[in-house]
């Protein structure tokens, strides 16, 4: 060995150390402890120190994890007293305190700030808003010298900013939002074009005028549909055309999502129809913002028609969503398939699109370096591959439309690869708390959304759960090295791995989001595990990597074979899903209690930023949380905000309605939160008796005459609808609830045990959900509204529409005649 390189030894030295150095969990250098209890590294893995044998410390001592085994062994050898448990619970705060924990719950209060702020009943002054804060911080600053009051205060203080963060963001939106159907003649320029599914084109316009009638408070931007577009037409393209304009609707039902919350943040103030042809114009001149907007939005559909015309079919429909975000044309069948089986987030461009891209390029990058090993050796590629990532992913955002699920996910991205260009670890819970400080900062209201919740509980679980595996492989004994295998053996091994990742990655961030799923769509996957270790592969391997190379190739016209190659992946994704949706059985399951949710929160923070036995007080939360998930009150009876749509579950998983052809939409979401498989069509006839249908010994489905519906609850109470008061009269001595479709009307009964709901009530206060079950007889139904306080700035144009203010459908009125010639219509009226 005396000729061996001196050099070479050094080399293997310094690899070793790096090796060694690898295996330290980042939090225990936020540790203030003292010298001795320091997790460090074991000096005996360092070379030329384990042969000397001196100066060795206790191996204990010093293991990373092996503080946290003792503490195990701790808890298991002896019982404590409560005074020895406050003191080991003391120092396990201070433990986590010192990790960098305190940071890491800096998004959590903010986010609870931002929550407070959005579920308020009515609309805070800024005044009280900013002396709260300013008298918080007050407080913060006079206990400063007490360490838990100072924590106690800034958590307070923090919770005022995220409510001030939302007012703000409420403030600097100020949407103009549509108070009441209105035909009018407008003219707009095309922000961005939709082509849907089935065969129509959504148009999202900038509002420039409207005319016959000019609207005094119109709204700034809308989303009109049109049967055709016609030639010409592009972002940034000026069309006048007859619309029908509607102003956003409220939540379905009381407690689900407010779509008119949606669209004021969003910036739409309404939405509707073109009543005639549209026309084209020469593009306006545009400030120098919207032309940039334009110009990208016109290469995106450009590059969405190529990929549609190159691959074709659903598949080319999905392959455009993939790379440029348009997922307005794939068919509906498909995306019902993929969220019943749970992988439709391959859809929507999110975090998983963006981390298969930068790895994607990263490792491209990579590659190309190890091609030059004279400069690969002497500079940090993996730099030059993060900062090459970093472009890239910027580049997908712009192009894929910047939906605030990419924008989340390239905040979360971007701030792991900036980590990597200053030498600090990508996958850390600080670096997720950053990317969430981030967007709760720039978009407060998706706090409250579900793609926020979704994307940072499945992203948390994951990071806590990859922290505890590293502390974990940390704390065992170096592993012998293992046998060199063939090259088969070699990919067997690959593959086996990354199916063993792609299911603990499921597992893990399937529990994490699957009470928020039901929480917010009332609908569970239960084969997503299967779904997900089936698609993801094709997805990850050869979707998505040729979905980078494709798009590399595109401005050279040399993409059509990696197109080509993506489009049979696809078609193995839609095939594979269409198969095990088939399998999978219904997924509604009812209400969620919102109690379970936030314990299951709790119990999700808990277990993700705690490193101690401090996270063992995670399971009883998520356990009281589990059982509190069905303890909550299922509504007897909907209505919809227009009284035109009203659904009673008659049991056996049935739910009658009213209407023959009733909102697809609407009925959806209804059959998820009342647990129904079937939906009931009504019986209409014209002999058919009231009392015939009063005096039925069960449920029976809807039974319609003369404009008024009657249907008999399980609890044997009678719920009718009716066009108008009159024809609700007959139903006063027989039912128990009376949905009247009349702004007009007023109440025909005037008896206590009869509610009547008019369209007015429904007009002002949105849907209703009503509570029979518990009521004694001869007691009034108990009704619960979706807007039922003052209204917040995303719910005043209720107060506009025409039936809240008690007017009837506008009817136009006719012209007189008069002795000289009729003057020539126009082409728009």
């Amino acid at each position: 060995m005396q000729g061996a390189d001196p050099m070479a030894g050094s080399a293997r030295g310094e690899k070793d150390v790096a090796s060694a150095l690898s295996g330290v969990s980042e939090r225990s250098f936020f540790a203030s402890h003292p010298p001795a209890q320091l997790p460090s590294i074991s000096v005996e893995r360092l070379p030329g120190v384990a042969e000397s044998g001196k100066g060795l410390p206790d191996r204990a001592a010093v293991e990373p994890g092996m503080e946290r085994r003792s503490d195990w062994r701790f808890w298991r050898m002896r019982r404590l007293s409560l005074a020895e448990l406050r003191v080991e619970t003391a120092k396990a705060i201070a433990t986590e305190l010192d990790r960098g924990a305190a940071f890491l719950l800096v998004p959590v209060f903010l986010a609870v700030g931002v929550i407070v702020y959005f579920t308020l009943e009515t609309e805070p002054d800024w005044l009280p808003l900013l002396a709260a804060a300013g008298a918080v911080a007050a407080l913060a600053w006079s206990v400063r010298a007490r360490h838990t009051a100072l924590l106690g205060a800034v958590a307070l203080l923090l919770c005022s900013v995220g409510m001030i963060a939302g007012k703000v963001e409420t403030w600097r939106a100020d949407t103009h939002m549509l108070g009441s159907e209105v035909t009018t003649r407008l003219t707009g320029r095309v922000v961005s074009i939709d082509d849907m599914a089935n065969g129509r084109t959504r148009l999202t316009v900038d509002v420039v005028s409207t005319e016959r009638p000019a609207l005094r408070y119109q709204p700034e931007r809308v989303r009109l549909t049109a049967r055709k577009a016609p030639p010409g037409l592009m972002a940034g393209s000026t069309v006048t055309g007859l619309v029908r304009l509607l102003p956003p609707t409220g939540p379905v039902r009381p407690g689900s999502y407010d779509y008119s919350f949606e669209s004021y943040f969003d910036g739409v103030g309404g939405s509707g129809f073109f009543l005639s042809g549209l026309e084209v114009s020469a593009d306006a001149p545009m400030p120098p913002g919207a032309r940039i907007a334009t110009a990208i939005e016109r290469a995106r559909d450009a590059i969405a028609d190529h990929v549609r015309g190159t691959v074709g079919g659903p598949e080319g429909e999905i392959a455009a969503a993939l790379i440029v975000g348009v997922r307005a044309g794939i068919p509906e069948a498909i995306n019902e398939a993929m969220r019943k089986i749970g992988i439709y987030h391959i859809i929507s461009i999110s975090g998983l699109h963006m981390a298969l891209v930068a790895g994607t390029v990263m490792s491209l990058m990579r590659g190309g370096f190890a091609l030059f090993p004279d400069f690969s050796s002497r500079r940090s590629t993996k730099k030059y591959a993060a900062a090459a990532a970093l472009f890239a992913i910027a580049a997908y955002l712009l192009i894929s439309g910047m939906v605030v699920a990419a924008e989340r996910s390239f905040i979360m991205l971007a701030v792991m690869l900036t980590a990597v260009l200053f030498d600090r670890a990508a996958l850390t819970m600080r670096n997720l708390a950053i990317s969430a400080i981030v967007v709760i900062a720039l978009s407060p209201h998706e706090v409250v959304g579900p793609s926020f919740q979704l994307s940072f509980a499945a992203t948390a679980a994951l990071v806590g759960a990859y922290a505890g595996w590293a502390d974990y492989r940390a704390s065992r004994p170096a592993a012998a090295a293992i046998r060199r295998r063939s090259l088969p053996g070699a990919l067997m091994n690959r593959f086996a791995m990354m199916m063993v990742a792609l299911a603990a990655t499921s597992i893990i961030a399937g529990s994490a989001t699957t009470l928020f799923a039901m929480w917010h769509f009332q609908r569970v996957a239960p084969l997503s595990l299967f779904a997900n270790l089936a698609v993801m592969p094709i997805v990850s391997i050869v979707v998505m990597p040729f979905a980078v190379f494709a798009a590399l190739f595109m401005p050279f016209g040399l993409d059509g074979p990696f197109l080509y190659v993506m489009g049979k992946g696809l078609s193995a994704m839609i095939g594979m899903s269409e198969w095990i949706a088939a399998l999978s059985p219904l997924d509604a399951v009812g209400l969620v209690s919102a109690s379970s949710v936030v314990m299951v929160t709790i119990a999700l923070v808990i277990a993700t930023i705690t490193t101690t036995w401090l996270r063992l007080a995670a399971i009883p939360l998520a356990a009281v949380g589990l059982l509190m998930v069905t303890q909550v009150r299922t509504p007897d009876v909907l209505i919809s905000e227009d009284a035109r749509l009203v659904a009673v579950p008659i049991g056996g998983e049935r739910l009658a309605v009213n209407r023959s052809r009733p909102n697809a939409f609407t009925i959806d979401n209804w059959r998820r939160a009342l647990d129904a498989e079937t939906v009931v069509k009504p019986d209409i006839g014209r002999d058919q008796t009231l009392v015939s249908t009063a005096d039925a010994p069960g449920p029976t489905e809807f039974r319609c005459a003369n404009d008024l519906c009657l249907v008999t609850h399980v609890s044997g109470k009678v719920v009718a609808q009716a066009d108008s008061a009159a024809a609700a009269k007959p139903a006063c001595t027989l039912a128990t609830v009376i949905v009247i479709d009349d702004a007009t009307a007023s109440d025909p009964c005037r008896l206590p045990s009869v509610r009547v709901i008019t369209k007015r009530q429904l007009a002002r206060t949105g849907s209703a959900a009503v509570f029979l079950g518990d009521q004694p007889d001869g007691a009034r139904a108990q009704v619960r509204f979706a807007v039922e306080a003052d209204y917040r700035p995303w719910h005043v144009q209720r107060r506009f529409s025409r039936g809240a203010r008690g007017l009837g459908p506008y009817e136009k009125k006719d012209r007189k005649p008069t002795d000289g010639p009729k003057p020539e219509q126009s082409a728009g009226d």
